[in-house]
C-alpha cells in the first residue's frame, strides 16, 4: 500500500519542533492544510516520528527558495512517510538572501549550511537508523545538494519530486535566455549546484536516486531530469526516472488526476528495497 490517505485529515499531528541556531521566531502563515513560511528567520526540524521506524527521512520543502510550502510539500510529504514506515524529519531553512529578522542578510549557501547541521543533529540522535533524502520542487534542489555531501550517516538514496535541478544555472539555461532569478543569492546558489551536469561533479549524486517529474511542467521544465538521467547512464549510476505525460507542476500528494497517482506506491518499492 501507497500510505496515502482517502482525503485530507481535518488536522495534523502536531511536530516536536527543535531549533537549528539562534534568530527571531518564524511565522507560520494560513491554515491547515496549506500553511506556508514567508520567511524564515531561524532554521528547525520539525519532526514527525513513529513506533519502532525501520528508516528516517529529512525533508527538504518546495518555495523556490524564497518561501517554504509547510503542508502540501512538508507536513503530507511526512505523513505519508511515517505510514510506510519512516520516522519524517522537515528541514525549515533560512532562505538565500532572507533575513534573521534583525537586518542580517543570509548568504547563496544558508540553506545548506542549515541542512548540514540538520543532518548532524540526525546522526547524533538516531545513529541506527538508515538516513533517506527526500524533496520536491526547490527542495528536491537542495536534498540533492545534500545528498552530494559527505555526511556523518550515509545516505541510502535521494528521492526528488520535480525539482529545479541544473537549467537555472546561467551557463546552462533551459528555455535558453530565461532571465536570472531574484535576489542574486538565490541565482548564485543554482550556478553553484547544478545537479547532473557532466561538467560538475560534485553536483552529481553518487546516491541512488528517485525522480518523478512532468513532462509538461512549463515552471520546472523536464530538462532538468533529462539531464541527470543521460549523467546516471553514462557513469552507471543507480537512478529510477519516472516523467508522467499529465502531471501539473507541484502534483505532490493531492493532484490524483493523471498515472502520477502511483508515484508514491513507486516510491514506498523502492525505499523497500534499500531496506531490505
Amino acid at each position: 500500500m501507497s500510505g496515502l490517505p482517502a482525503t485530507i485529515p481535518p488536522s495534523p499531528p502536531a511536530p516536536s519542533v527543535v531549533c537549528l541556531g539562534d534568530g527571531a521566531e518564524n511565522a507560520i502563515l494560513g491554515d491547515w492544510p496549506d500553511r506556508r513560511f514567508d520567511g524564515v528567520h531561524r532554521a528547525e526540524l520539525h519532526s514527525h516520528r513513529i513506533a519502532a521506524p525501520r528508516a528516517m527521512a529529512l525533508v527538504c520543502v518546495g518555495g523556490g527558495y524564497t518561501g517554504l510550502v509547510y503542508d502540501k510539500e512538508g507536513t503530507e510529504i511526512a505523513l505519508w512517510l511515517n505510514a510506510i514506515g519512516l520516522d519524517a524529519h522537515i528541514l525549515i531553512h533560512r532562505l538565500p538572501g532572507g533575513t534573521d529578522g534583525a537586518g542580517l542578510r543570509f548568504g547563496k549557501d544558508i540553506a545548506l549550511r542549515d541542512g548540514l547541521n540538520a543532518l548532524e543533529l540526525l546522526a547524533d540522535r538516531h545513529p541506527d537508523l538508515p538516513l533517506f533524502h527526500v524533496g520536491l520542487s526547490s527542495g528536491g534542489h537542495l536534498s540533492a545538494v545534500l545528498a552530494c555531501h559527505s555526511q556523518p550517516i550515509s545516505a541510502r538514496g535521494v528521492l526528488i519530486g520535480y525539482a529545479p535541478l541544473n537549467a537555472n544555472h546561467r551557463d546552462h539555461k533551459f528555455p535558453p535566455g530565461k532571465p536570472d532569478y531574484p535576489p542574486i543569492e538565490k541565482q548564485d546558489f543554482y550556478d553553484d549546484w547544478p545537479i547532473g551536469l557532466t561538467n560538475h561533479e560534485d553536483a552529481i549524486p553518487h546516491v541512488p536516486v528517485f525522480l518523478a517529474y512532468a513532462l509538461r511542467d512549463k515552471s520546472v521544465p523536464v530538462q532538468h531530469a533529462t539531464r541527470l538521467i543521460e549523467t546516471a547512464a553514462r557513469q552507471d549510476l543507480d537512478l529510477d526516472a519516472h516523467i508522467f505525460g499529465a502531471a501539473p507542476h507541484g502534483f505532490a500528494l493531492r493532484d490524483r488526476a493523471g498515472s502520477h497517482v502511483a508515484w508514491p506506491d513507486l516510491a514506498r518499492q523502492w525505499f523497500d528495497r534499500f531496506l531490505a
